[in-house]
C-alpha cells in the first residue's frame, strides 16, 4: 500500500509539472455552460418575429445569396455592438438620459413606416429595379437603421443581456457574451439562407405579395412604436 501511495503521488507530481490538468485545477465545464447559456438567451431574445427578422428575411428573398450576406453582416454587427455595450454597463446610460427613449421610439416608428409603405407599394417592375440598383453599402445602411432604430430591440439586447452578463462570474462574462453574439450571427445567417431557398420557388407575382405582407408587418411594428411614443409623452 505504501509503495502504491508513493507512486501515485509521484505520478500526480509529474503530470502537474508537464502541464496536464489535475483534480485540483478548476474544470472548463462552467465556462462551457456560460457559452451555451448565452447562446440560449440570445436565441430566446432574437428568434421571436420582429422588424429586424422581417427585414433580413426580406433581403434574402429579394437579393438571394451571397448578396443577402450584407444584411446578415449589418444585423450581426449591430447586435454585437449592442451586446458589447450591454456588457460594459450601457443600460444605466439609457435610463439616465431624459427624452432618449421617446426620441428612439419616434425615429423607429417613422423609419418602419417608410419601409412598410414602400413594401406595400411594391410592383414586379420595382423588384427588378431594386436588384439592379443593389449596393453593399445601401444594404448595410438600411439594415443598421432597422436594427438601431428599434428601441425595444436595444432595450432587450443592452438591458436584458447586459444584466445577464453582469450576473455571471467574472471569468465567464466574456464567454457568455460570445454565446449571445454567436446566436445572433447564426440566426441571421439561417434566416437569409432559408429566404434564399424560398426565393428560387417564387415568381415575381409571389414576391410582390410577399413584399406587401412584409410591409404590413412592418407597419404593425411602426404603429406599436408610435403608440409607445404617445404613451411615453403622457
Amino acid at each position: 500500500m505504501r509503495f502504491q501511495l508513493v507512486n501515485t503521488n509521484r505520478a500526480t507530481d509529474c503530470t502537474g509539472s508537464l502541464g496536464f490538468p489535475d483534480a485540483n485545477q478548476p474544470p472548463d465545464a462552467p465556462v462551457t455552460a456560460a457559452f451555451f447559456a448565452g447562446l440560449a438567451l440570445g436565441l430566446a431574445l432574437i428568434v421571436p418575429i420582429g422588424a429586424q427578422n422581417v427585414f433580413v428575411f426580406g433581403q434574402g428573398v429579394a437579393l438571394g445569396m451571397p448578396r443577402a450576406l450584407w444584411a446578415v453582416a449589418g444585423a450581426g454587427l449591430c447586435d454585437t455592438l449592442l451586446i458589447v455595450l450591454g456588457a460594459t454597463g450601457a443600460s444605466a446610460l439609457l435610463d439616465s438620459v431624459p427624452g432618449l427613449r421617446p426620441a428612439m421610439l419616434a425615429a423607429g416608428a417613422a423609419f418602419l413606416t417608410y419601409l412598410g409603405v414602400k413594401s406595400l407599394r411594391a410592383k414586379a417592375a420595382d423588384l427588378a429595379d431594386e436588384t439592379g440598383a443593389w449596393s453593399p453599402l445601401r444594404t448595410l445602411r438600411r439594415t443598421a437603421a432597422v436594427s438601431l432604430l428599434n428601441p425595444h430591440a436595444i432595450l432587450d439586447t443592452v438591458g436584458v443581456l447586459g444584466a445577464a452578463i453582469a450576473a455571471q462570474a467574472a471569468a465567464s462574462r466574456a464567454v457568455f457574451a460570445a454565446g449571445a453574439v454567436t446566436a445572433s450571427w447564426a440566426w441571421f445567417l439561417l434566416l437569409a439562407s432559408a429566404a434564399t431557398g424560398l426565393r428560387r420557388a417564387m415568381t415575381k407575382e409571389r414576391r410582390v405579395w410577399f413584399d406587401r405582407a412584409s410591409g404590413l408587418i412592418l407597419l404593425v411594428f411602426a404603429a406599436w412604436l408610435a403608440y409607445e411614443f404617445a404613451h411615453a409623452l403622457l
